[in-house]
């Protein structure tokens, strides 16, 4: 069963839920349904460590060809509606996509695939998307039917994933990741970023589960496999956001507002970023009430570990799509490289 974050606008104010009472069960535990609450090895009082991880490199992946060093992005992706609204996050992404190929404000070569870890695929275990022609998921509800209407067909990279899934282990068992062959797609974090960034469609894309179980130094374990990757023509994309409360969310305010634990938790997340201090982003519950405000669950934050993870500790960083949206979502976007 997969589990997939419901985000609901009801009405002319706005009640969105974030819905984590279901995680999904890989094929070995399809009938243990599991709550959605902290992962029970990490508290805020027991700063994570970071599990056993010795440096390597990821062998050659069939169909890829040696690259200069792709950039990381993390990008805060927020409202669904951002994909088809004109607004500044939206520009900001098509902006950013268009530093990609050979146009005029080019600086990177293009990806010669994607992979991306979104928010919205939740697994036990980690998995990768194995299928040729990934559908659009529309994992959300009460959204106007334009919305609904959107497709993002990619073509997906079966033989890569499967090279890739052979090569990545599980921080905590060692164990390969599995291969999701039917039951996902690309979900609203990967979509609604990607369509504005590379509206084509024409380069392909992988999905990498997050298990929410885990502990978040383990989410950058992961993350730290996968830099390898980027000499392969590889583009990593992180979808959350830095900070996400949909409960403490307020319509009326502008991009420039924002609870004062949310500017604060997004501040101190950028200085981390800025410094390359992975281990204070992985250890974030230690900012106690703030981060629990930030991030009454851990969907969101999470990708930002993988994308950090990717990245080389020197690295320079930039921002883009600095702000909020409603008080509570930070639209913060990180490009390394």
């Amino acid at each position: 069963m997969q589990r997939r974050t419901l985000i609901q606008l009801a009405g002319p104010a706005v009640a969105a839920v974030a819905a984590l009472p279901w995680l999904s069960a890989n094929r070995s535990h399809a009938n243990q349904p599991a709550t959605a609450q902290q992962p029970q090895a990490m508290t805020a009082s027991t700063p994570p460590s970071a599990p056993h991880t010795t440096p390597f490199t990821l062998q050659a992946l069939p169909g890829l060809k040696p690259s200069p060093r792709m950039p990381v992005v993390f990008v805060g992706h927020g409202s669904p509606m951002n994909a088809i609204e004109d607004n500044q996050w939206r520009r900001g992404w098509q902006a950013l996509g268009a530093q990609f190929g050979d146009g005029p404000q080019a600086i990177y070569p293009l990806p010669q695939r994607i992979l991306c870890i979104s928010a919205h695929w939740i697994t036990r275990g980690w998995e990768i998307t194995a299928m040729e022609k990934p559908v659009t998921i529309h994992d959300f509800g009460g959204f106007p039917q334009a919305l609904f209407e959107v497709h993002y067909p990619a073509p997906g990279a079966p033989t890569v994933a499967e090279a890739l899934a052979a090569q990545l282990h599980q921080p905590h068992t060692r164990q390969p990741l599995g291969l999701d062959e039917h039951q996902w797609g690309l979900d609203h974090g990967t979509w609604s970023v990607l369509k504005p960034m590379f509206p084509l469609a024409n380069i392909p894309v992988l999905q990498l589960s997050m298990d929410y179980s885990r502990q978040p130094a383990e989410h950058l374990a992961l993350g730290q496999q996968l830099h390898s990757l980027r000499e392969q023509g590889v583009l990593i994309v992180g979808s959350g956001n830095i900070v996400h409360n949909l409960g403490a969310m307020h319509r009326t305010v502008s991009d420039t507002q924002a609870h004062d634990w949310a500017l604060e938790f997004d501040a101190v997340t950028a200085r981390h970023i800025r410094n390359g201090n992975q281990d204070a982003l992985a250890n974030f519950l230690s900012l106690g009430k703030m981060a629990k405000l930030a991030h009454p669950t851990h969907d969101h934050y999470l990708p930002l570990l993988y994308t950090a993870g990717a990245t080389h500790a020197s690295e320079p960083v930039r921002f883009v799509n600095e702000g909020f949206q409603m008080a509570a979502i930070s639209m913060r976007s990180a490009v390394w490289g």
